[in-house]
């Protein structure tokens, strides 16, 4: 069994979806949580108290990580409040769903704000706390397969989260070496508030049964989540700067 105990995780974007059931699943293995969120604070509050349950420290904080200053601001609160930080699951994502060419600039800057340098942001802000430790800290990063297919009216979200895939890579060489993991957990199909509202979303994940090499078991949040403790534990030492694919081989065929 993983253990997390004495271990502190921020995870961006954890009021619901991918990012709630990850954070709850940390506090499972037994690390204390900052739970992050912009708009649903109610749901923030809900993720902290099943935290609290499980018996562990849960902090509810509101910012918006594609701010470099609300970045900053969230990592001053951690080192007052806590003065320590181990894990950093980088989920929040945004982008919506839309043609390239109907696209305006400020829908590129916060798709690239929001999904990429956000991780820039807050890896930048949380250095001092995350290098040279008794253990080594880990950074995870949530993609999807957008960032290698091309996927209808997807490319704003597809395009940025190639770009997060590069940064995570380019991160581990001036942060591998003081004791910090980066990786990135490339998820399939997985039905949220978010999936439900790609177009076209009704027929992907009835196309998923003939995807996926899993029999009648689809992927779920849940999945994601086990991926993103594995690489916050020691068991993941001595994976650095990869790329984890879990979709239960959907990817793998035409």
């Amino acid at each position: 069994m993983i253990d997390l105990r004495n271990r502190v995780s921020l995870i961006t974007g954890s009021s619901r979806g991918i990012g709630r059931t990850t954070a709850l699943k940390l506090a499972e293995a037994g690390s204390d949580v900052i739970v992050n969120y912009v708009s649903s604070k109610k749901a923030a509050i809900e993720t902290a108290k099943e935290i609290i349950r499980m018996g562990r420290q849960a902090w509810v904080v509101k910012a918006d990580v594609s701010e470099e200053q609300d970045a900053r601001e969230l990592i001053g609160f951690i080192r007052r409040e806590i003065g320590q930080l181990d894990n950093i699951v980088c989920n929040a994502a945004t982008g919506g769903f839309r043609n390239l060419l109907d696209s305006e600039t400020k829908h590129f800057e916060h798709a690239m704000a929001t999904n990429v340098l956000s991780l820039v942001f807050l890896a930048r802000a949380a250095k001092d706390l995350l290098v040279n430790r008794p253990y080594r800290s880990k950074v995870v990063a949530i993609s999807s397969h957008g960032a290698d297919i091309a996927l209808p009216m997807y490319g704003l979200i597809g395009g940025s989260k190639a770009a997060l895939e590069s940064i995570a890579r380019h991160l581990t060489l001036e942060l591998g070496h003081l004791g910090v993991n980066i990786n990135v957990v490339k998820a399939g199909l997985v039905k949220t508030d978010s999936t439900d509202r790609l177009p076209g979303s009704e027929e992907m994940f009835a196309g998923r049964v003939h995807k996926s090499m899993m029999g009648n078991r689809v992927l779920e949040a849940v999945d994601v989540a086990n991926a993103v403790l594995f690489l916050c534990s020691s068991l993941s030492d001595l994976v650095q700067g990869e790329i984890l694919t879990v979709d239960g081989g959907a990817a793998i065929h035409v």
